[in-house]
């Protein structure tokens, strides 16, 4: 018996006395592995560029969630658009750990919509340093996977309650406040040196509540502040110890600021337009209490609004003249304000699309 580069051979020996002969015979089973092998080589570059127009779509396909605490509320969205003119569909997504939980928000793209896939750390019933590969399956237009990778470390020695801060829903201009109670077991010398946040519509007021031996707390008053600007809060505040090594620990803080008007159409569609034409439109805007419509402009040419900036109602309808100058697409944003303040200015976003007007060459007359 010989080993050569393709496995194990028989060679039958010559007899004796004769010419030496010999014949290396493959063995049945060691042609089927090497053809199956040979075939799995010359696809894998077919394979890989596959799952690669699946991959294209995503703009990351890892993160770090860094140190975190036990009980801390900690995500991470992976957002995938359709570059395509088929039709995506996400079959599914799976977890190779119970530390991270995956979800799609949504399952169906069309050309240039876009999904999240939200990946959870699930910091209560884990610690330590943690890890995970989430599966995303397509099987329209075409079957492909894509794997993201997450991981972190929690921390077994600090929890909060609870495990973020929420501030729900909360109206324009009314502010509000909640609080987080911050525990450590550890050593007794630990303790909160500040706290950081990159949003300066928030404010934080931090006391210490007890210390026993290694048992540390904390409460943290978290308040919005009365002129914070409408829309969807989505935010971290990141609490610095005296830890050294892993000094710095997130908490994520979430809620809505209800705008103190409204304003719609939302989006304003101009649709097409050729240029040179004009286009009319009205917008309306509603408030709770009477208020007076300051001034209205966009950062785009061509755009006019008839403004009664001296009555004061609840309800205001501001005519709007657009003329086209230009071909090409118009994505612009209309700044409303209004009396209110300065917190309480509407945007409203417009859309349309314009075509160059085609010039036809005369004709001469027919002979």
């Amino acid at each position: 018996m010989v080993r050569t580069g393709r496995g194990v051979a028989t060679v039958a020996e010559a007899p004796a006395g004769s010419r030496l002969k010999s014949r290396i015979e493959e063995p049945p089973v060691v042609r089927h592995v090497a053809r199956f092998a040979l075939i799995v080589i010359l696809l894998s570059p077919a394979v890989a560029s596959a799952q690669e127009w699946a991959r294209k779509m995503f703009k990351e396909t890892s993160h770090e969630f860094g140190v975190v605490a036990r009980g801390a509320k900690v995500e991470h969205r992976f957002t995938l658009q359709n570059l395509y003119k088929e039709e995506i569909h996400i079959a599914g997504v799976r977890s190779s750990c119970g530390c991270t939980s995956p979800e799609v928000t949504v399952d169906t793209l069309k050309t240039w919509d876009k999904a999240d896939i939200v990946a959870t750390f699930n910091t209560r019933s884990f610690l330590g340093s943690r890890s995970a590969t989430l599966t995303v399956t397509i099987d329209r237009p075409y079957y492909a996977e894509v794997q993201l990778h997450v991981s972190g470390y929690i921390r077994s020695d600090i929890v909060f309650e609870p495990g973020l801060v929420q501030f729900g829903e909360v109206d324009q201009g009314a502010g509000a406040e909640t609080r987080v109670r911050v525990s450590y077991a550890g050593r007794p010398d630990w303790r909160i040196t500040d706290v950081r946040s990159a949003n300066e519509d928030l404010e934080v007021e931090i006391q210490e509540a007890g210390r026993r031996g290694g048992n540390v707390a904390y409460n943290m008053t978290v308040r919005l502040k009365k002129g914070a600007k409408a829309g969807y809060i989505n935010d971290q505040l990141t609490l610095v110890s005296n830890d050294g090594y892993r000094e710095s620990i997130p908490l994520a803080v979430e809620g809505r600021v209800r705008s103190a008007l409204t304003v719609s159409p939302t989006p304003l569609v101009l649709g097409s337009v050729g240029v040179g034409d004009e286009v009319t439109k009205k917008i309306l805007v509603r408030g709770k209490t009477p208020f007076k419509v300051v001034s209205v402009a966009s950062d785009v040419e061509g755009f006019r609004f008839d403004v009664d900036s001296e009555s004061e109602k609840a309800t205001h309808f501001i005519p709007m003249t657009f003329r086209a100058a230009k071909s090409g697409k118009i994505a612009v944003v209309i700044r409303i304000e209004t009396n209110l303040g300065g917190s309480c200015v509407v945007e409203l976003p417009a859309n349309g699309d314009v075509k160059a007007v085609e010039v036809s060459e005369p004709t001469g007359p027919s002979e």
